[in-house]
């Protein structure tokens, strides 16, 4: 099973998002990971808020760091303009999904909408073996 690490500066939205949505949608084909590149305080609420719109609940996720979870052979920056560290994979994307956060759930809820289908994307991708 391929390890998939979703990473943002804080870990606090987009990432945790992915997070949830590759744990739902991805079960028995990866395994997944968030982390942030900057510590972080919460998971931001209306991440939570408009996760449970969907029936995925984050309330057991936190923001962790790149050095707090194991090395993926997938990694998936955000667009967060987050300069990672350099981190062993065997397929790298960048997401480039603008951060709603300072925004209204609506945004939010775009965001969701789209890291779903970008989730649902590699997903395929790792079960056809085309990374």
């Amino acid at each position: 099973m391929k390890k998939v690490a979703f990473v943002c500066v804080h870990n606090s939205c987009r990432s945790q998002m992915a997070e949830g949505w590759a744990k739902t949608l991805g079960k028995g084909i990866i395994e997944v990971y968030s982390a942030g590149t900057e510590d972080y305080h919460e998971v931001k609420p209306l991440a939570v808020e408009v996760m449970k719109e969907v029936g995925i609940s984050l309330t057991d996720q936190y923001p962790k760091r790149l050095e707090d979870i194991p090395l993926p052979d997938i990694l998936i920056t955000m667009g967060c303009n987050a300069e990672c560290p350099w981190v062993p994979n065997e397929y790298q994307a960048d997401w480039g999904l603008e951060d709603p956060s300072g925004k209204g759930i609506e945004a939010f809820r775009v965001t969701r909408d789209l890291i779903k289908h970008k989730v649902l994307e590699l997903i395929e991708m790792v079960k056809t073996n085309t990374l």
